[in-house]
């Protein structure tokens, strides 16, 4: 019997895609079913005229997609999520997550909405997501971004007041990039340098074809990857609560949707005990 799964398993590892996940192997779970958005809210913001401006600040709101914004669709025989990119929004977990690494699957669509027509095609994954919904402009909760947009995947953005130090070199008065040998910046909405660091590479594939992301989070420090690249180390994740700076180190997950059509699939997690040391700086 041993041998017998021995060969299924070498047949199981030859045939499935590079970079697909079983659940439960080595302890992943899934967040997502392969069948409907269980586990999973929707939430869709204030709606844009046609310059790009927002209507009003009334969002659509909580579990309300009249336009089907997300979706799980068929893609070769297998079903994945699809976010049509109309409207800002996110699907958000239900249940908090803290010390983990998570995996996923994502690729471009084709199409973009307004404000964001014919730009580069935007998404993002927001980790460590806190208070209500729409704190962003609007549209997402106060979180931690793991970029995800045509060529900055990997990047860190402050979200609604999220707050990280990382190691970067300055290269303009709006430009921090990703460098473990660089200087240790705190990047947010309210620092003088923005709450933006860029990448310290490009590990992205062309568009239309899948891409792996792996977030590993531990405490208050984190790496964003690409394809099996590091993208970044983040320490010191905080934020500020009456006046004051606390760790933010737990939270829901969010899954932009910002005016592209985007794809994700293999949605897995399971629990990090400590980040592997030659993922840090």
């Amino acid at each position: 019997m041993k041998q017998i799964r021995f060969i299924f398993l070498l047949m199981l590892a030859y045939f499935l895609p590079a970079g697909f996940i079983t659940g439960n192997d080595d302890g992943w779970t899934p967040l997502f079913n392969g069948k409907d958005l269980k586990g999973w809210d929707t939430y869709l913001g204030p709606l844009f005229d046609s310059t790009g401006n927002k209507i009003n600040d009334k969002p659509i709101g909580l579990n309300i997609d009249p336009n089907h914004v997300f979706t799980v669709v068929d893609e070769n025989g297998e079903k994945v999520i699809r976010i049509s990119g109309e409207n800002f929004g996110a699907i958000t977990t239900k249940k908090i997550y803290e010390n983990y690494h998570l995996r996923l699957m994502f690729k471009w669509g084709t199409l973009t909405w307004i404000p964001k027509k014919n730009k580069k095609k935007d998404s993002g994954l927001l980790y460590h997501s806190v208070g209500p919904d729409g704190a962003d402009f609007g549209f997402w909760m106060r979180s931690q971004e793991f970029q995800i947009q045509e060529g900055d995947c990997g990047d860190y953005w402050g979200v609604a007041g999220g707050i990280e130090d990382v190691k970067a070199i300055k290269k303009s008065d709006s430009e921090y990039v990703y460098n473990p040998a660089g200087q240790r910046y705190t990047f947010s909405a309210k620092s003088k340098i923005g709450r933006r660091c860029i990448k310290g590479m490009d590990a992205e594939k062309p568009s239309g074809e899948w891409n792996m992301l792996d977030l590993y989070v531990h405490g208050d420090t984190s790496v964003h990857m690409i394809n099996g690249k590091r993208m970044m180390v983040l320490y010191h994740s905080s934020q500020l609560e009456n006046g004051n700076l606390v760790p933010l180190t737990k939270g829901k997950l969010q899954i932009q949707c910002e005016g592209a059509e985007v794809f994700y699939k293999q949605i897995m997690i399971r629990p990090l005990n400590e980040i592997p040391k030659e993922l840090l700086d």
